[in-house]
């Protein structure tokens, strides 16, 4: 066993002199031991840190729209920003793993905080069946597994379903980005729900329009109690 191990690590250590992984934020290669970031890039991610504030500006997005427990998003996405790639690259570069690694490194900082405290089931945010397809994976939902590997919470991917494939929310106006998401969720199994509390699940928040949009689904689910987190928050 340790002989195969020692094989394995070697084989390792030697493929990443032709073929090493790489941050995706500066391009450097990996050291042993990281994932996705370098330890440099890690420190730098512009954390937003509002998972220790109350009454923070995620969850001041959803007030009078949805029930809320508490809201928060790991790091700012600025325009321009290096620190676009990870989004970039988990969105449109076919990079699905980047989301469980990041979903864990956000549940690690978040736990300490309580913020998991009494959540009973993820649900990330569904992407229509055909949009799925083409990308071939939900980048919310890999997300999520990083999230559940760490705090154990189970997903569920089955109680909401996106019925109708829009157009991306990207170039869109705040209006437009309201109109676009109207009536695109469709709630299926809410006695599975009942009296549960959801973490709903996101890559990025910019208006909080599609999130609103999932959650509206569950609001007449007895007992329903909602939080919700995203890996980014636009500025």
């Amino acid at each position: 066993m340790k002989h195969t191990l020692f094989i394995k690590d070697w084989l390792g250590s030697f493929l990443s002199l032709f073929f090493p992984h790489c941050c995706i934020v500066c391009g450097r290669p990996l050291a042993k031991g990281e994932e996705c970031l370098c330890t440099m890039c890690n420190i730098n991610l512009p954390r937003t840190d509002y998972h220790l504030r109350k009454d923070n500006p995620v969850e001041k997005q959803f007030w009078g729209k949805i029930p809320l427990e508490r809201a928060t998003s790991f790091f700012f996405y600025r325009k321009g920003s290096d620190f676009r790639q990870i989004l970039h690259q988990l969105k449109y570069g076919g990079q699905k793993g980047i989301g469980a690694i990041m979903g864990r490194y956000m549940a690690a900082e978040l736990l300490e905080s309580g913020f998991f405290e009494g959540v009973d089931v993820i649900l990330p945010v569904p992407l229509h069946k055909k949009k799925q397809q083409i990308r071939g994976y939900n980048q919310s939902e890999w997300i999520a597994r990083g999230i559940s590997a760490v705090t154990g919470i189970s997903i569920d991917t089955e109680s909401v379903v996106r019925r109708k494939n829009t157009e991306t929310q990207t170039r869109k106006s705040s209006l437009e980005r309201w109109e676009n998401v109207e009536g695109i969720f469709e709630l299926h199994h809410a006695e599975s729900l009942t009296g549960k509390h959801v973490l709903i699940v996101d890559d990025v928040l910019t208006t909080g329009a599609t999130t609103v949009e999932c959650a509206s689904c569950l609001t007449d689910i007895e007992g329903i109690r909602i939080s919700v987190l995203t890996l980014a928050m636009a500025e």
